[in-house]
């Protein structure tokens, strides 16, 4: 319970910070609904499944603006030199790591919110229907999204080209969530939905987010102090 105490802790700093400055999440709900809004006008004519198309849309917004997120997050410690009061606090360093993760979920939540009626009013996409199931992808793709993007922006916090290294080293890690997340509101927003593909892909992210948990509680000490 101190664990998680302390991972809140942290995760709470971070949202009250966005909170008096607004800075990450305008951000992040403006890219992503810039990106809606071009493909709306782009592609939405052209192709026969406004299911898929409005799936791709949605995973390639939430890429980009959480990319945003894991940036301006960890840059905010690393301009304050807070993390070195974070890494000295009284508590496990790994509960540094799960709150900051916990804080850019969050984050993603809310675009992910905005991006969702986006995609149900400019595509057409049935985002109402199964609507507990297109949650729990997206709940668990933002998961393993920010699990992995604070590990390697944690470790990234100390290197020069860090905007650049972050994306050539998140994207390829990130790749199998993203496709699941993309094939699994997909399958549920088909003419006919695939509730079997879908909850096929839901046990996929569970196992890719239980699994990068895991090794990413382990790594992230030893990767920051370095």
């Amino acid at each position: 319970m101190a664990f998680l105490r302390h991972a809140w802790t942290v995760a709470w700093k971070d949202l009250r910070v966005e909170l008096r400055t607004r800075e990450i999440l305008s951000t992040m709900v403006f890219f992503a609904a810039m990106i809606v809004i071009v493909c709306s006008f782009a592609f939405v004519e052209k192709v026969p499944s406004i299911g898929d198309l409005a799936s791709g849309v949605l995973w390639v917004a939430v890429a980009f603006s959480g990319t945003i997120a894991l940036q301006r997050a960890f840059e905010r410690e690393r301009e304050g030199q807070t993390i070195r009061g974070l890494l000295l606090a009284p508590s496990e360093r790994s509960a540094i790591f799960l709150g900051k993760a916990l804080g850019v979920t969050i984050y993603l939540a809310v675009v992910e919110a905005v991006v969702l009626f986006l995609v149900g009013v400019l595509f057409g996409a049935p985002v109402t229907r199964d609507l507990p199931l297109v949650a729990a992808i997206v709940v668990l793709a933002s998961i393993g999204f920010a699990l992995v993007g604070s590990t390697f922006a944690g470790m990234l916090l100390r290197t020069r080209a860090r905007e650049l290294l972050l994306p050539v080293l998140l994207y390829p890690v990130i790749t199998p969530a993203l496709i699941a997340g993309t094939k699994g509101t997909a399958s549920l927003w088909a003419t006919t939905p695939g509730l079997a593909e879908a909850y096929f892909w839901i046990k996929f992210l569970a196992v890719f987010d239980a699994i990068f948990l895991v090794v990413s509680l382990w790594a992230f000490e030893s990767l920051v102090v370095e």
